[in-house]
């Protein structure tokens, strides 16, 4: 009820302040094209961000302090420091760098505008995801650890068959998470001209100076994903929850 209510008194908003919903609906297709776009930068940006929070998340537990050192910068530094500036960083501030770099080297350090948002995206997330990481890893009870070592397992043994698959449980949620916030902080890569979602709103808005409508229509439609994909999330966390118990021995169990 409270929610049919907030939407009838948005419908009643829309004609008091005469929304141009025409103007809406014809551009509705230009900006709902920059939404493939908005799914492949978060997912190749979560791809990215997944084994660099593993790595961090491993240096972190490491007593190496060569690792654990590096980690810990890594994790601070771009924790530290804004999403946009890292975008900026790489975007502009590393083709300044391809001129002290040998002649077949150079074109790395010149990327495009989704390659650079996509490291971006990745490289940030990963610093934020490896603390979820850590937490996941730690959760493993050490009696199990210490009981693989007396098998005679190897440490990287021990981590791949005893705590990864256990830890992937704490793990998924939170992540399902980050990717779904992901995808709202993507459109920030329009702002080096990458034509996502936000970039084709804003760029028609500005164009025709009806702004409102169109950061409106990028609303809803991000509402609409991060909800469709909410949903597939919380499919996913229920049975990881059911799986959980039958393991256990619980209602389901054998």
């Amino acid at each position: 009820m409270v929610w049919a209510l907030i939407f009838v008194a948005l419908a009643v908003l829309f004609v008091a302040f005469q929304f141009d919903t025409a103007f809406m609906l014809q551009w509705l297709p230009f900006i709902l094209a920059g939404v493939p776009l908005t799914i492949l930068i978060s997912v190749l940006g979560i791809l990215l961000a997944i084994p660099l929070a593993l790595l961090g998340a491993l240096g972190r537990l490491s007593a190496n302090p060569v690792f654990n050192g590096i980690s810990g910068f890594y994790v601070s530094f771009v924790r530290g420091t804004p999403l946009i500036v890292q975008i900026f960083f790489i975007y502009l501030g590393l083709p300044q760098l391809a001129q002290y770099a040998p002649g077949p080297l150079q074109n790395l350090f010149i990327l495009g505008t989704i390659t650079s948002g996509v490291l971006a995206l990745g490289i940030n997330y990963g610093a934020y995801m490896a603390e979820i990481f850590r937490a996941g890893i730690q959760s493993v009870g050490h009696g199990q650890i210490e009981a693989a070592q007396a098998l005679g397992m190897t440490r990287a043994q021990t981590m791949r068959r005893i705590v990864l698959p256990q830890a992937i449980r704490v793990i998924i949620p939170p992540t399902g998470n980050e990717f779904i916030a992901m995808i709202k902080d993507s459109s920030l890569v329009g702002i080096v001209g990458t034509q996502e979602l936000f970039f084709r709103a804003s760029k028609i808005g500005r164009q025709y100076f009806q702004n409102l409508e169109t950061l409106v229509v990028a609303a809803m439609i991000y509402w609409a994903l991060t909800s469709i994909f909410s949903y597939f999330q919380g499919r996913l966390e229920r049975r990881l929850a059911t799986g959980y118990v039958r393991e256990r021995g619980g209602p389901h169990g054998h």
